[in-house]
């Protein structure tokens, strides 16, 4: 199978990666059956020989002086060194050492060498930031001044843009290293352990000779793939390898067209988890030369808010629509629930270990183990939700932009935000968001798309009004301006009048901001990540939104202003009634409504309140020992996990269209 990809002009490559589960495969010597166990224990066996080697090879290379080496990328004869890590490795001679009495094959050594090259190059950044932060130490290591925060950045390479929370995590880590040691580390060598090397085949990195991936000529979904493996825990020659073909089904995210890679392979659990990855082409995404964009604002109980803007030739900024909204309240809440069950574990858990004082014949280490199997389950829920939520936040606003043909995504930028300063229960509320993950994947999904996403500065989005950059006064509701809150922002200037919900107003400042700044737009070489990296006045003054009350105006055809009084309505309307009588009712003992008056309760029912379906249902907990468990409100859940949905864009500007007609003399 050939691993280039014809491009035409306009696009890019775009790399995915598609997971699945081995199912079994057949050994092609014995012409045995094996089962997806059978193959998940052969794997595991080659899995921890790669570990096994893998960890011998970090032990011996985890010090400043190696890992600067292979970060220099250039050998001892000044030749520059391989992008694959295990050539790198090979060409410093670094070797990895197999067991004694145990036969594998090169390729075995290739995987092991591969793992641990990308290992060692990952260091070499945490290995910079410990030697900046260490040359220019605070005198108070928990509050640093503005000066000694531009000392640290100039100090730490790509500073300027890395997040303030990273340094001060690094900060607090050298901190509890000299509270416990009475004084600093010389380097992360010593702050940190050589890492721990995970069970798994880097196929990447082999040949034909030891895997190879094939697509079925019948049908583009069905993939065989082939591999060496062993046969026994302890090989000792090369008749302990045997070759299993093991077929496998790509799911309808991977394209008929795209090149498959030989992918990586994962032992856990009894299974095999195949992560995939392919290559196909898509449109290319450009920094600039947008005209319509979308506008994304964080949240709290409103996830994201988002809406599209469209700038004229005039120069001109307009909304394209009062927007929409992603709410995830009952996923928030449930992860918190998840949040604090886990703190709970890892407290019993905590008091377990000092009882017990790692005695294994101690009483309490059968329940030591089992309150430690159920903390690591409780971490695997939280993590495959807050994955379902990030990829589903993400899918939401990507669609946004396709559905108003945005050729650019502009996102508030918050890695530097921290929790802190707003009482104990916000403060864990937002560190426990998951904007990295959603960030990330809408980058990968508007790629496919070929839209462009850009990180925009945060600075003001809610302070000021999106149409004349007046600081905004804000309040609890519409209906109640002199309450104190900071849901609902106001104008203050009456020329203007500008009001709405504070993450409306948000959206709108993002994406104007966004428009103006584009000749600012940067790339990271390394990531390819597109961000606006500071706010220029010049530019931002232009970077209002025109009202569209006149365009509407003009499009309506006329004048709508009120010419006379207001029909009277009665107060008390006659209640709506069936339009037909209703169907026979069934044999059996299952009821129906009788016929006659409809349901006149003038409140919708509670699912129609948060723009969910009417069917939806809610699952309470009334189990025994939970009785004071009992959800309400966004709690309840509804549509994604029965927990999450989003409101329908409403568009203030539909296209208008001219009807001609014509009759006949």
């Amino acid at each position: 199978m050939s691993r280039k990809l014809p491009l035409a002009e306009g696009q890019v490559a775009r790399t995915a990666t598609a997971r699945m589960l081995l199912r079994g495969g057949v050994d092609e010597k014995t012409g045995e059956a094996l089962t997806a166990r059978m193959v998940a224990e052969r794997v595991g066996w080659a899995a921890d020989l790669v570990a096994g080697m893998t960890a011998g090879l970090l032990a011996e290379r985890w010090n400043a002086g190696d890992v600067a080496r292979l970060a220099g990328g250039v050998d001892g004869a000044g030749r520059v060194l391989p992008s694959n890590a295990w050539m790198a490795l090979r060409r410093l001679g670094w070797g990895a050492r197999v067991p004694a009495g145990l036969r594998v094959n090169d390729r075995i050594v290739r995987m092991a060498q591969e793992q641990a090259g990308r290992i060692l190059r990952g260091a070499q950044h945490r290995a910079q930031l410990t030697t900046g932060i260490l040359r220019t130490w605070p005198a108070d290591a928990g509050k640093r001044t503005p000066a000694e925060w531009d000392a640290v950045r100039e100090a730490v390479p790509g500073g300027r843009s890395l997040p303030g929370s990273v340094i001060k995590a690094r900060t607090r880590q050298i901190t509890a290293f000299t509270q416990k040691h009475g004084r600093f580390p010389v380097d992360v060598f010593e702050l940190e352990e050589a890492p721990r090397a995970a069970r798994m085949l880097v196929l990447a990195a082999v040949d034909r000779q030891q895997a190879t991936l094939e697509r079925a000529e019948d049908d583009p979904a069905r993939v065989l793939l082939r591999l060496q493996l062993p046969v026994r825990p302890d090989p000792r020659s090369y008749a302990d390898w045997t070759w299993v073909a093991c077929p496998l089904t790509l799911p309808p995210t991977v394209p008929p067209d795209a090149v498959l890679h030989l992918p990586t392979l994962r032992p856990q659990d009894h299974k095999v988890r195949a992560d995939l990855a392919f290559s196909h082409p898509v449109p290319k995404s450009e920094p600039m030369g947008h005209t319509t964009a979308l506008g994304v604002d964080w949240g709290l109980n409103t996830l994201l808010s988002a809406g599209a803007v469209r700038r004229h030739n005039d120069g001109a900024i307009t909304a394209l629509g009062a927007g929409a909204m992603f709410r995830a309240a009952g996923v928030m809440a449930r992860q918190h629930r998840l949040r604090r069950h886990s703190e709970h574990l890892h407290a019993k858990t905590g008091t377990y270990a000092r009882l017990t004082g790692g005695q294994g014949a101690h009483y309490l280490s059968a329940k030591h183990a089992v309150l430690t199997a159920e903390r690591r389950h409780v971490a695997d829920r939280r993590s495959g939700l807050n994955d379902a939520l990030s990829w589903s936040a993400a899918r939401w606003a990507v669609d946004q932009a396709i559905a108003v043909g945005a050729s650019v995504i502009y996102l508030e930028d918050l890695r530097s935000m921290e929790a802190k300063g707003m009482g104990r229960t916000l403060n864990t509320r937002l560190s426990q968001t998951v904007r990295g993950q959603i960030t990330e994947n809408m980058r990968h999904l508007a790629a496919e798309a070929g839209i462009a996403v850009v990180t925009v500065p945060a600075r003001h989005t809610s302070k000021h009004c999106p149409q004349c950059l007046v600081p905004l006064r804000h309040c609890k509701a519409p209906d109640r301006p002199a309450t104190p809150g900071w849901k609902w922002a106001i104008c203050p200037d009456p020329q203007c009048g500008w009001q709405g919900d504070r993450d409306h107003g948000a959206w709108r400042r993002i994406a104007a901001r966004g428009l103006t700044h584009q000749p600012t737009t940067t790339i990271d070489r390394a990531t390819g990540h597109m961000t606006i990296p500071r706010v220029i006045d010049t530019l931002e003054a232009g970077a209002v939104i025109t009202p569209t009350t006149t365009r509407q105006h003009q499009a309506s055809g006329g004048d709508r202003s009120k010419t006379g009084p207001t029909p009277r309505r009665t107060p008390r309307p006659v209640p709506r009634r069936r339009g037909a009588p209703s169907t026979p009712g069934p044999r059996g003992p299952a009821g129906q409504r009788p016929e006659g008056h409809a349901h006149t309760d003038p409140r919708p029912p509670r699912a129609a309140c948060r723009h969910q379906g009417v069917h939806t249902i809610s699952t309470p907990t009334t189990r025994r020992h939970h009785p004071r468990h009992r959800p309400k409100g966004a709690a309840l859940g509804a549509g994604f996990h029965l927990h999450a949905h989003a409101t329908p864009p409403r568009w203030t500007d539909p296209p208008t269209t001219t009807l001609n007609v014509t009759t006949d003399p």
